[in-house]
């Protein structure tokens, strides 16, 4: 992470204006196309790679929502960002090793990919112990049941890595709160086919767990198909504050 003060140049104001305004505009219009309401879709502004001082002229210009993938990264951040006075929902969307759930929850308001009974459990020894109210968990769905992409199986029965199981889990601990679902396009899935699998799991997962109405899916290149199969949230980067640095 870079050193770089909490405060953004002017000309950086206005490229993130810029920015937030276009893709609030994708927003409105992927919610009218879809008939929404567009005070039902929030995005989350991805900010891995860039500095600290962005988040802050995000909040600035009214954004509330940010994603961060990477723990080193999103720690020190978060600190930074806290030390400027601006306080951020924090989301954790990235894939999460269970040894970082310690430094995660104590910045983190949601995670997006619990995708395992073992993280969950981990997950919420660390609220337990660093918290002082449940985090607020979404659980990642594999939609093509890749081994390794990360996320649990709709309709398996495998203890650790199925959707239902995993659901059980997470419901049942006092330090966890299950609001819902998350899931990435799959390599070499059409948009529009992913996310019509992922509206059909979320509404049978919805049957046995009417809490969980969040739906996190959609990013900088696909959240309009997203938006139009019932997304809540959606994840947006590159089309927010430009072409990403060079990761190093």
């Amino acid at each position: 992470m870079t050193n770089t003060p909490a405060t953004a140049p002017t000309n950086r104001n206005a490229e993130l204006a810029a920015g937030l305004a276009r893709v609030r505009t994708r927003i409105a219009d992927a919610c009218a196309a879809a008939g929404r309401d567009p005070g039902e879709v929030t995005m989350i502004a991805v900010t891995k790679t860039y500095p600290a001082s962005d988040v802050v002229a995000l909040i600035g210009l009214g954004a509330t929502e940010v994603g961060e993938n990477r723990d080193q990264e999103a720690a020190a951040k978060a600190a930074e960002v806290a030390a400027a006075g601006v306080t951020p929902r924090w989301h954790f969307i990235g894939q999460l090793q269970r040894n970082k759930a310690k430094s995660v929850v104590r910045y983190a308001d949601v995670v997006h990919s619990v995708d395992s009974v073992r993280l969950a459990r981990a997950l919420d020894r660390a609220a337990g112990a660093e918290r002082d109210r449940p985090l607020d968990v979404l659980l990642q769905v594999s939609i093509d049941g890749a081994v390794g992409r990360g996320g649990a199986l709709p309709g398996s029965a495998d203890p650790d890595a199925g959707l239902d199981p995993l659901a059980e889990v997470v419901a049942g601990v006092d330090g966890l709160r299950l609001t819902g679902l998350m899931a990435v396009a799959p390599l070499g899935w059409e948009p529009d086919r992913a996310f019509a699998r992922l509206a059909e799991v979320a509404a049978g997962f919805r049957v046995q767990h009417p809490q969980a109405t969040l739906l996190s899916a959609g990013m900088s290149g696909d959240l309009e198909p997203a938006v139009r199969y019932g997304a809540t949230h959606v994840r947006v980067g590159s089309a927010l504050l430009g072409m990403r640095p060079t990761l190093r």
